[in-house]
């Protein structure tokens, strides 16, 4: 008699970035089983075309209020309920996501879930949410933070294929969810200068939602007339299908922390990004080797985008320095100002890592010896550094005391 195939839910209700950074764990779990994952309505279309091998349900999670809000879940989640599933994966914190955990047996549920009325958080998730008070010497890239729920890994180094130009020109992204994350026009223009060198010929096609509109207009005005040519500007023109056929076709892309970002690492096209305020590489950045990162690197980084900036963006304003613009256009050989350091990807045992090839990362050692300890949670061994940090940060007392569930170590 041949034995049943593993059936799993992947409950992921993010957004279009997160939906992506999920891979490596869907790679997991397909090479054990049939694979279902839940997504916000407006994603449906997204998943189905980035993860054609799974069965995709949607629940509308964002952009709804009242007293409809039962109704409406009810509908979508009837179907879903009634499939016997082996592991339901429940990715994100919120409160639909523990209320969701509730339509199936807790035992079967890892990452967030609740149990005779009370919330429980998994080992590792609490982990990673406790990692978030240090990030500057903390960094685990999220597609590894969900790739390691799953009870045999994915290689890291499979999941996105290595970044390679393919033919068709730059693509620039306006901006990102948060305005403190992303470049203005005035910044972005001679940064897209400088990398038009590095690219050579073919058309710039600018990417966006449909509200950044008048920054692509504001852009356009700011480049060379040579340039402003060859502008394409799909800024709100794009769906989903179109989206993944003009980025899959590009030489690099311009971008801050985006989901569009994540999407050209997932199809191998070279990333050139900025990240600034609370954007953090290491935790963030694209997955996959033949990226690069311009990271600001003050003392004051990663911050909280939505508290007041008390040193007047310094962070944005080191990407308008000479030597930054030197640096996007291929001339490397010169010093990066204080502050700014280039981080190329490179991967280890635990997953992707990043490394400066200039200017400085102040935390790099802190960072390699936070991973050698995140490692031995994970049951990952042969990594470099010195896993002594464990501090009331990192453990808790419950730690030792509790029966754990997703306990990444090896018995």
């Amino acid at each position: 008699m041949s034995q049943a195939v593993p059936t799993f839910l992947i409950i992921q209700l993010a957004r279009f970035g997160d939906l992506i950074q999920t891979k490596r764990l869907v790679a997991a779990l397909k090479a054990q089983g049939a694979v279902h994952i839940l997504v916000d309505t407006s994603l449906a279309d997204l998943a189905g075309l980035i993860y054609p091998d799974t069965s995709i349900h949607s629940l509308t999670a964002h952009g709804i209020h009242g007293p409809d809000i039962l109704h409406r879940v009810y509908h979508d989640m009837a179907g879903l309920a009634e499939i016997s599933f082996d592991r339901v994966y429940n990715l994100n914190f919120s409160g639909i996501n523990f209320a969701l955990s509730t339509l199936f047996a807790a035992h079967t549920v890892r990452g967030y879930y609740q149990k005779a009325g009370q919330s429980h958080i998994d080992f590792w998730p609490s982990h990673v949410m406790r990692w978030t008070k240090d990030r500057a010497q903390a960094g685990l890239n999220l597609v590894d933070v969900w790739g390691l729920y799953a009870d045999t890994p994915t290689p890291p180094e499979t999941v996105n294929p290595p970044a390679t130009a393919k033919g068709h020109g730059l693509g620039v992204v306006m901006a990102g969810q948060n305005a403190r994350r992303s470049l203005p026009p005035q910044i972005l223009a001679p940064l897209i200068q400088a990398a038009r060198a590095r690219t050579g010929s073919g058309p710039i096609t600018l990417f966006g939602a449909g509200n950044e509109g008048r920054a692509a207009k504001e852009l356009s005005v700011l480049l060379p007339a040579a340039l402003r040519g060859q502008l394409r500007n799909l800024v709100g023109k794009t769906d989903w299908n179109a989206l993944i056929q003009e980025v899959s076709s590009l030489d690099l892309l311009l971008t801050p922390d985006t989901g569009t970002m994540h999407l050209a690492a997932h199809l191998g096209v070279p990333v050139l990004a900025f990240f600034l305020s609370s954007a953090w590489c290491h935790e963030t950045g694209p997955y996959g080797l033949g990226h690069q990162v311009l990271q600001a690197t003050l003392p004051c980084a990663p911050c909280l985008e939505t508290a007041p900036c008390p040193h007047a963006l310094a962070c944005r304003t080191i990407f308008t320095d000479r030597a930054v613009l030197r640096h996007v256009s291929g001339n490397e050989t010169g010093t990066l100002p204080e502050g700014c350091a280039d981080m190329r990807t490179r991967f280890d045992g635990l997953g992707l890592t990043f490394t400066a090839t200039a200017g400085h990362d102040p935390w790099a050692a802190q960072r390699q010896n936070f991973r050698a300890w995140s490692a031995q949670l994970a049951g990952v061994s042969g990594l470099a550094g010195t896993p002594a940090i464990c501090t009331d940060a990192h453990i808790y007392e419950r730690d030792w005391m509790l029966p754990q569930t997703l306990t990444r170590s090896k018995p």
